[in-house]
């Protein structure tokens, strides 16, 4: 009895604990159901699907002139749904289909082809990569193959669409216009506006399969919102020639960098700006943004020690300055000119002269016992803020103060010919650009306008930054002095016979990333304005010498590279100056000539302009000539393409000639920069599908 009541308690407990574990295990799946059943359904729906961003198309980047400096062109990846592809449709097409897609890739036969299709169609894959990073054309044709061209749900044709950025300038104002790669840095105007530029990206949810493999749930697409496009204030043609022009002296000299800004004096429009840097391999290249790096100016900064003392009313331009030969002590520093041998003469003569001895005694002269005072007048002219220019990577400059323990006896006559202060050449292009404009200083900006579909939605308007830097006698003398540096001073062998210039060179021995003044790297500049009686243009030049160069005065290497480009300026335009250099008008003609364009594109640009004139209906790639006949009246008339053979392009932008091109079947490659001066297959040739053709631009 005693065996079995042990027996029966044992049986007894076992069964409570299991009772009590059964009770434990429902408790925490109740607990786990309403606790963390929310999170970890929705984890559970996670791994069965997942949003996918649709990217949106990234706006475009134009000059004034509607000329095209960057677009995205798209490409394609080709996935296949083969399950929704019925039997019947699949065996009567797939021999076709091979053939089709054979003769369009050349990469495999057509029995290959349908080896390929028939064993991913036997396996039932729904989301087969087909082909990835195919252009526009082949992209085109492939969809309107036998099976695919049934669409989505009966072709089983899916696409994923990317975009790649193209610049059809290449490195012409690279560094300004800027760089945009997925997930990488984005630079220049790509950055300043990127979120204009690239718009509102959509979704769509997809399904996983078995197999690892995504499929795109139908109905759950949300479209993207293309980005808006930005227009630039830059001038195509002004921008080459700046290139040119400094590419050439850097070339000549081997200097290190060189940086060339072209302001438009009334509203501070920036028409070219070229940063061009040494390479390895002894090319130059848009490697940095020189334009906006600030540096010990030298000499160039003289002007705004004048505009100092002409407010003050300590002098005037033609107040006698002693240069006491070009050599005078400052404390246990003696401030030397370039050239010594100057002694009394005019202020305006030892402006143009570039004495650094006279304007250090003249600063010293009246600033020593009070500095703030002249470092106020600085401050006013803004050289202790950024221009506020519309491109990101700005850096702050660098002008001393009394209270700084750098502070020194000497330093307010080195500040003086500009050193011990540091600004970026974009400061000192506006500072003349102000003495140019009768003394109103305007904010220099590169983004005039935003587009959307061809209408613009946002204008850019020219801000002033300081309405009078000084009174108009003070801007008259300024001016004097400016003029004086060419007609009879260091610039005077850049001097045309055509029209005045006016402006100031500056030679700065460099110690700064590392350098120092005995490694004799010199900066020369030059900036100034022109025509000096009504100007239109301000140019700001500075380079950068290698070490113990030969040459390195800023008249000599800086000064003529301001001559080429205002030459340009002034030859491209109508002499007399009635119009600007970008000006779609020219005086004295009765007639506007427009280059050739798609539908497309002249819709948009009629659009813009606001005209009711109605653009021919043709094909969706359709050119069309816009004229203006002698009663100046505007019309649109239609340039025949026929299909299947190889249109006309020369003179038209490369949008429209790339676009029209890959739709005929053609690949595309690109040479130079601008628009279309030569193809290499002639046109009215027979077009073979697939077929290279060469674009030469200009």
């Amino acid at each position: 009895m005693d065996i079995k009541k042990d027996i029966r308690f044992r049986v007894y407990i076992t069964f409570t604990c299991i009772c009590l574990f059964g009770v434990a295990i429902i408790v925490k799946a109740a607990l786990i159901q309403m606790k963390e059943g929310p999170s970890l359904r929705l984890m559970a729906k996670e791994m069965r699907t997942r949003t996918v961003a649709l990217i949106a198309e990234r706006g475009n980047i134009y000059t004034e002139d509607s000329s095209l400096l960057c677009s995205s062109v798209s490409q394609f990846d080709v996935h296949i749904d083969f399950s929704v592809i019925p039997l019947k449709l699949f065996n009567k097409e797939v021999d076709t289909l091979s053939l089709c897609l054979s003769r369009l890739f050349k990469d495999e036969t057509a029995g290959q082809y349908k080896q390929e299709l028939t064993d991913a169609y036997n396996s039932s894959d729904r989301y087969y990569t087909f082909k990835r990073n195919l252009p526009y054309y082949q992209y085109e044709a492939i969809r309107s193959f036998p099976i695919f061209n049934k669409g989505k749900n009966t072709g089983g044709f899916i696409e994923d669409a990317r975009e790649r950025r193209m610049n059809p300038y290449g490195m012409l104002a690279y560094r300004t216009i800027g760089l945009w790669r997925e997930n990488s840095q984005i630079i220049g105007l790509e950055a300043t506006y990127d979120s204009v530029l690239r718009g509102v990206n959509g979704s769509r949810l997809e399904e996983k399969l078995t197999g690892n493999t995504w499929v795109p749930i139908e109905g759950s697409e949300v479209e993207a919102q293309d980005g808006k496009d930005i227009v630039t204030t830059i001038d195509v043609s002004v921008q080459d020639v700046a290139e040119h022009a400094l590419m050439s002296v850097l070339k000549q000299y081997e200097c290190s960098y060189g940086t060339c800004i072209v302001m438009e004096v009334n509203t501070g429009k920036i028409r070219a700006m070229v940063n061009l840097g040494h390479q390895k391999d002894s090319t130059y290249w848009e490697d940095y943004n020189y334009a906006l790096m600030p540096t010990e100016p030298g000499s160039t900064f003289k002007l705004a020690t004048l505009i100092s003392l002409l407010n003050d009313k300590y002098v005037t331009v033609d107040n006698i300055v002693d240069a006491e030969g070009g050599s005078i002590h400052f404390g246990d520093r003696v401030m030397h000119d370039s050239h010594l041998g100057l002694h009394a003469m005019p202020i305006w003569k030892a402006y143009a002269a570039s004495s650094n001895a006279a304007m250090a005694k003249l600063a010293y002269t009246y600033y020593n016992k009070d500095p703030q005072k002249y470092v106020n007048h600085l401050l006013q002219l803004r050289l202790d803020k950024l221009t506020g220019i519309d491109l990101m990577g700005e850096r702050k400059t660098y002008v001393k103060n009394p209270d700084d323990k750098s502070w020194s006896k000497t330093t307010l006559p080195w500040m003086a010919t500009g050193y011990e202060v540091m600004i970026s050449p974009l400061h000192t292009c506006m500072l003349y650009n102000a003495v140019a404009n009768g003394g109103k200083m305007m904010k220099p900006y590169l983004v005039s306008a935003v587009r959307e579909y061809g209408k613009e939605v946002k204008k850019v308007r020219p801000t002033v930054l300081v309405e009078h830097i000084a009174d108009p006698s003070v801007i008259a003398q300024l001016q004097r002095c400016t003029r004086a540096v060419v007609s009879e001073g260091t610039a005077k062998s850049i001097e045309s016979p055509y029209y005045s210039i006016s402006g100031k060179t500056g030679t700065a021995q460099v110690a700064d990333k590392g350098i120092s003044y005995t490694d004799g790297v010199y900066q020369g500049s030059f900036v100034g304005y022109f025509p000096s009686e009504k100007p239109k243009y301000t140019i700001c030049v500075v380079i950068r010498t290698k070490p113990n160069s030969n040459e390195y005065y800023g008249g000599t290497i800086a000064a003529p590279v301001f001559r080429m480009v205002s030459d340009k300026i002034f030859a491209t335009s109508i002499g007399s100056w009635e119009g600007q250099i970008d000006s779609i008008a020219k005086s004295g003609k009765n007639k506007m000539l427009a280059n050739k364009a798609t539908e497309k594109s002249y819709k948009v640009l009629l659009s813009a302009i606001g005209s009711k004139e109605k653009v021919p209906a043709g094909r969706a790639n359709s050119v069309q000539q816009m004229l203006v006949d002698s009663s100046k009246r505007l019309s649109v008339q239609p340039q025949q393409v026929y299909h299947g053979i190889v249109p006309d392009v020369t003179g038209m932008g490369l949008k429209d000639a790339v676009y029209l091109l890959e739709n005929e079947g053609m690949q595309v490659q690109i040479q130079g920069n601008g628009r279309v001066q030569l193809q290499s297959v002639p046109a009215g040739t027979k077009i073979i599908k697939g077929q290279n053709i060469t674009l030469q631009l200009s």
